[in-house]
Parts: structure tokens; C-alpha cells; sequence
């Protein structure tokens, strides 16, 4: 969608500057209009032009975002308004591509915007996720809290990473070796047989995993895919229960939050659905608020789902009858929360030792195959 700059009056007569998206110059000074700006000049931005790898904007990561999260959180935590909040983090920020973004959302929000919907435009650094949770937030006058669970479920999310030297370290030994005349153990030939496939099909391997990658994406995209594969996800060995008591705790703090705020349970439940981060659980949410909306409980579609277990039922059925759905729901969360936290320990637990042996028998075991005939070589010059 097009972009659009625009200059003029706020109220109190304020001059206001920034940015919208729509689809042609009159729906733009129509949407600035209903956000109360009048004696408005509306442009249509330059197109960008940016050489890949070139002049480029860095790229904003999950660090800089929780960072920011984390940051702007006990900001609002201490009373500081939203808009100064904005302006500290913007003139702070590390990343200049983090900055711009920080400078485009405080115009939005000066121009009426809320902070969800400024933070809509820049879906490439702020995901669905925690838009929708900040949007959960604005409504349920929870921000800083808010904020800070993001900000801790991106921590612990950006948890596995891996590197692999084949293709540069090897080939150094590979030369070394070469002139000796020394024969080279079965090890090194594996390691070396390795590397050279790795050297000759490495861009066949990359493009594969990009073409593959692209496939997985327009999949999720659709209805069906994203059902499929969130589906999956609850169903994978340990890390489909994770899963499953993650979304389980998601949705019960959120529901508490956005009810003990005095939220509708019917908005309550449109706004958990878009926070719930699984396509199943946000089907079950939004059959029980259509079951509401008739008459009817929260317990049987949510039950029928199949997502929450039954002592969560029973806990929310007790909720609904007693009038204590909120208290019932917080304790739920509670739960929940420390059972993700031993989930992630015990994973911690499992992976540490398969890493170690991982160390041990695959670095160790490639080092050794590269020395091994360096003590060939000792014997032939002595």
C-alpha cells in the first residue's frame, strides 16, 4: 500500500507531522480527518531504492526489540507518558533502523494513532504477536505488564543456535596434506569427503533451503496450512507439550488480565484469540465467544477443542458458575507459568548432555581425523 507524508494541525492547534498508509490521496485526508488533523498537506512518499548489501539499513533483531520492550515497559511502569516513552527510546536506540521505526510510530501516535496500530507499519521488526499483545495491553491498561511478558517469552524463544566451520577449516588441511604422499586414515577421508561436497553443492544447498522455506511460509499462509501446522506443533515429542502449556498459560494470564481490568468477556475474548499465537487455540476462542454471545458457557466449546487439559476445564467451569472467572483464570496462569518454566529447565537438561557428546564426538572426532596424519607425516620425514 502506498505511503503517504503529511503535515498539519492536531488539536489545540498543534502543528503534526508523519506518515499513513492508503490507497490514494483522498482516503488518506479522509483518515487523518477522522483522527481529528486539519489543515492538512498530503503527499505521496518517494519510492526507496536500496542496493542489497549496500548502503543497506541494518537489520533489526529480536535483541533489539526485547530490548526495547524491556526498556519501554519500566518506562511507563515508572508513570513516564507514552509519547516521551517513545521520544527516550527513539533518541537511545542503537540500531538506526530501530530509531526510524521508534521516529515513525511517535508521529502515528501524536497524530491519534494507538501504539498497535503505529506499530502495525513496521511488521518487519514488530511481529503479529506482539502487536496483538500490545493491543491487549492498550485495552486492558496493562501495558508495562504486557510489555515485560513479551519481552521474556522473546528471551527464552531465542534459545538454539549452531555453527558449522567444515567448509572453511578443512580445506586448509586438505592442502597440507596433499604433496606428502602420506595415505590418509578413513576419518580424514570422510571429513575430507564432506567438505568437498559441502564446497561444490554449499549454493545448491542454501537455494534449496530458501525455495523450501518460501514453500513452508505461503503454506502457513493459508487457512488450512496454518491449522495443519499449528496442529503439529501441539503434537511433536517434549516440545509439542511445551507448546501446549505455553498457549495454555498465554491465554489464561491474558483473559484474566483483560477481565479483573473491567474488559467485556466477549471483547476480552476477541483480543485473546488475536494474542494466542496457535491457530487452534485461537479457534477455540473464538468458538467460545461466538458459544457466549448465544447464551451458552465458555467450558463446552473450549473443551471440545481438545487444547486444554481437563483440570483446566474443570477450574474454568468452577470460575464461570461462582462469578470468579478472572481469579479462577490468574491461578490457572500461575500454574501453567511454572510448569513452562520446569518444561524449558528439563529441555535444558536434555539438551546440555546431547551437546557436550555433540562437542565431543563430532568437533573432537573432525579435529582428530585432521591430525591423524600429521603423525604419518612425522614418521616419514624422521
Amino acid at each position: 500500500m502506498p505511503i503517504f507524508t503529511y503535515t498539519g494541525k492536531g488539536s489545540g492547534g498543534r502543528e503534526v507531522a508523519g506518515e499513513i498508509e492508503a490507497e490514494s490521496i483522498e482516503q488518506a485526508q479522509q483518515l487523518l480527518r477522522a483522527r481529528k488533523v486539519g489543515g492538512l498537506k498530503v503527499k505521496k512518499k518517494p519510492a526507496e531504492l536500496k542496493l542489497l548489501g549496500i548502503g543497506g539499513a541494518k537489520k533489526v533483531s529480536a535483541g533489539d526489540v526485547t530490548q526495547f520492550s524491556r526498556q519501554f515497559a519500566t518506562m511507563i511502569d515508572a508513570g513516564l507518558p507514552l509519547v516521551q516513552c517513545l521520544h527516550i527510546l527513539q533518541n537511545q536506540a542503537e540500531n538506526p533502523s530501530m530509531s526510524t521505526a521508534l521516529k515513525k510510530i511517535t508521529g502515528d501516535v501524536e497524530a491519534g494513532s494507538t501504539l498497535s496500530e503505529a506499530m502495525a507499519k513496521h511488521d518487519n521488526i514488530f511481529n503479529s504477536l506482539f502487536i496483538n499483545m500490545v493491543a491487549a495491553g492498550e485495552v486492558g491498561g496493562i501495558l508495562d505488564e504486557v510489555l515485560l511478558r513479551v519481552s521474556t517469552y522473546m528471551e527464552k524463544a531465542d534459545a538454539l543456535k549452531r555453527a558449522v566451520l567444515l567448509v572453511v577449516v578443512v580445506p586448509t588441511f586438505v592442502g597440507m596434506f596433499a604433496g606428502s604422499g602420506v595415505e590418509l586414515p578413513m576419518p580424514t577421508k570422510i571429513v575430507i569427503a564432506i567438505s568437498n561436497f559441502l564446497q561444490t553443492y554449499i549454493i545448491h544447498l542454501i537455494v534449496g533451503a530458501i525455495i523450501l522455506f518460501q514453500l513452508y511460509k505461503r503454506y502457513y499462509a493459508t487457512d488450512k496450512g496454518e491449522q495443519v501446522v499449528d496442529n503439529l506443533k501441539m503434537k511433536l515429542p517434549i516440545l509439542g507439550d511445551l507448546t501446549r502449556k505455553s498457549a495454555v498459560a498465554r491465554f489464561c494470564r491474558t483473559l484474566s488480565t483483560l477481565l479483573s481490568s473491567g474488559v467485556s468477556i466477549l471483547e476480552a475474548l476477541d483480543i485473546t484469540a488475536r494474542t494466542a499465537g496457535n491457530r487452534i487455540v485461537e479457534d477455540a476462542l473464538m468458538e467460545a465467544r461466538s458459544s457466549i454471545g448465544g447464551g451458552e458457557t465458555i467450558t463446552a466449546p473450549l473443551e471440545a477443542s481438545g487444547v486444554f487439559p481437563p483440570m483446566v476445564m474443570q477450574m474454568v467451569n468452577v470460575g464461570e458458575q461462582t462469578g470468579e472467572l478472572d481469579n479462577m483464570l490468574g491461578k490457572i496462569a500461575d500454574y501453567y507459568d511454572e510448569e513452562v518454566d520446569a518444561a524449558v529447565d528439563a529441555l535444558t537438561s536434555i539438551i546440555e548432555p546431547i551437546i557436550i557428546v555433540y562437542l565431543g564426538v563430532v568437533v573432537g572426532g573432525m579435529v582428530m581425523a585432521m591430525y591423524l596424519p600429521m603423525f604419518d607425516m612425522m614418521k616419514v620425514i624422521n
